[in-house]
């Protein structure tokens, strides 16, 4: 569905036009009488290339990424915790937006048309919708969870039963709020509109599109509304609230650990200065980490909610939705399906079990370990406080 969303609205993964079926670039398109015909391919042989090796990095780092933190998490006991069970299912949430999210995405920038049947647009379209919908519910699920753990570490601490209910929560409402885009979504075949292999006029091909069938039109706006404020906005505000709340709790910690340090300590020349600048240091770490997952959520996604909410409100013309779907579209979702891509750096890598854990399964799957090499210095080898998912 993230198509559909992401070809403003309005049109499923397969969907070229825009309202009235002109959401694809017009660059060649030929009127003879009254027929139109399009390219079969939206782009120069250069700029699909850029497409396919943008949208294959991804893809596969995100599958390689998701694929082993789900073997670190099965294969080891140890790390069967709360939060890495919401990691978890971060995890199979990513994978899913990487199976049927990227392939079908980069096919439909690149083919003019809708290349497959009417099930596999609702099919795509639906497990798209509900996957992404997953994975954004689990980013607020683990920021709560490191909520309750580090704002209020006396509370009693969240169970595995409970974990697997806000697990189960999560996708019931996931496939609830796209329930009605399965609904809507269908293929038809767009009247006296053809495509042809280089301006081969003798060999046409019928031009099919995938979009949202609404009732009423206006149904399709209330419905972009909906999902812009339940699967960004709020999502969103409750992540930065998490997460503030987290930083200002491990900052009042820093200060406080390190005031009765200072008041014993040998009084000499620069040791003062030198005890804040350790202070500063630790909290500036901390707070990056923070602001960095909540930032990589917000700017990943936004050109894309941007551009939805623009083709569905904004009144653009024809020529403009061409620009978009052409050229603005594919890097807005390149950039949000890169958001799977990275969560498992942050939300894994960087945690130390996760680390031993991933060094194990290199040893048994040598092909893995290139990633490794890619992996950033971890926050928590230069910042002692504790913020890694030990085992409960």
């Amino acid at each position: 569905m993230l198509d559909s969303m992401g070809e403003e609205g309005q049109e499923s993964e397969g969907s070229a036009f825009a309202a009235g079926f002109l959401n694809a670039s017009l660059d060649g398109a030929v009127n003879v009488t009254n027929v139109t015909f399009f390219p079969y391919y939206q782009h120069s042989l250069y700029v699909a290339a850029t497409y396919i090796l943008a949208y294959s990095f991804i893809f596969l780092l995100c599958m390689v990424g998701n694929i082993l933190v789900c073997l670190i998490v099965l294969e080891n006991r140890r790390m069967r915790t709360v939060t890495n069970l919401f990691i978890f299912n971060l995890a199979i949430s990513d994978l899913l937006v990487g199976i049927f999210c990227i392939p079908t995405t980069l096919v439909d920038n690149l083919i003019t048309g809708w290349p497959f049947s009417n099930t596999v647009c609702k099919m795509s379209g639906f497990i798209q919708g509900v996957s992404v919908s997953a994975s954004v519910f689990t980013l607020v699920a683990i920021a709560v969870e490191r909520f309750r753990c580090i704002v209020y570490p006396l509370q009693p601490k969240l169970t595995l039963c409970v974990a697997k209910a806000a697990i189960a929560s999560i996708w019931v409402l996931a496939v609830v709020i796209m329930c009605p885009a399965a609904v809507a979504l269908t293929v038809e075949k767009v009247p006296f509109h053809y495509m042809v292999h280089n301006n081969d006029f003798n060999h046409t091909i019928p031009l099919y599109t995938c979009y949202e069938d609404f009732a009423n039109p206006e149904m399709r706006k209330v419905y972009t509304a909906v999902l812009f404020a339940h699967i960004y906005l709020l999502p969103l505000t409750v992540i930065i609230l998490m997460y503030g709340s987290i930083g200002v709790k491990l900052c009042s910690s820093v200060v406080a650990n390190r005031e009765p340090q200072l008041a014993n300590a040998t009084v000499q020349v620069g040791g003062r200065r030198r005890g804040h600048a350790m202070v500063s240091q630790k909290k500036i770490r901390v707070i990056k980490m923070l602001i960095l997952v909540a930032l990589l959520f917000m700017l990943s996604w936004l050109p894309l909610w941007t551009l939805m909410m623009m083709t569905d409100y904004a009144g653009l013309d024809r020529y403009q939705l061409d620009l978009l779907t052409s050229y603005i579209f594919p890097f807005a979702h390149w950039l949000a399906f890169s958001n799977s891509s990275v969560n498992p750096i942050i939300y894994g890598y960087y945690n130390e079990n996760f680390k031993r854990a991933f060094q194990a399964v290199c040893k048994t799957r040598p092909f893995c370990c290139f990633i490794y090499l890619w992996t950033p210095r971890p926050y928590y080898e230069a910042f002692p406080i504790t913020l890694t998912l030990t085992p409960r």
